[in-house]
């Protein structure tokens, strides 16, 4: 059996997913708009975008850029996508969802199918990214403050015009 670069990206995933404890892998997931069929692990595209939000256009994208690994198919070419596709793109989303680049993303893929070895530059990856994240939640706090204000202003301006 031949192992290929698809089959290192399942593996760390589901090492790295395997790893986590169940509390914490909640958080990070979230709620499921559509949750998942049990004892299913094989998907139309149509299916994977009604689940996730994404067009067919966008996972074929993904595809394409090589953020998504490969994805089986059918006998007629058909797209089916497993369970650990949809954890692979719940991933995705979430850092798309942050403004990550996609250039950082399909760095972080081509990583992650590399395998163990890169764990240090995936974490350093990740930091940076994490780093910036938060610079980005204090300005948009900072903005917040200023809406809040300005809300207040015209809340009391309107409050004394009305004689309240």
């Amino acid at each position: 059996m031949t192992v290929t670069a698809t089959d290192a990206v399942v593996a760390a995933a589901e090492t790295a997913v395997a790893d986590q404890e169940p509390a914490r892998l909640a958080r990070c997931r979230g709620p499921v708009l559509h949750p998942r069929p049990t004892g299913r692990d094989q998907y139309t595209i149509s299916e994977v975008a009604e689940h996730t939000g994404l067009s067919a256009h966008t996972l074929r994208w993904y595809e394409r850029i090589g953020l998504m690994p490969h994805v089986d198919r059918t006998h007629t070419g058909q797209r089916r996508f497993s369970n650990r596709d949809l954890d692979w793109l719940d991933l995705v989303t979430k850092l798309r969802l942050t403004g990550m680049p996609v250039a950082d993303m399909v760095r972080y893929a081509e990583l992650v199918r590399e395998g163990e070895h890169t764990f240090a530059e995936r974490e350093e990856l990740l930091t940076a990214h994490r780093a910036d994240v938060r610079e980005r939640i204090a300005e948009l706090q900072d903005t917040l403050r200023v809406l809040d204000y300005k809300i207040d202003a015209y809340a009391d301006a309107r409050r004394a015009s009305e004689g309240v």
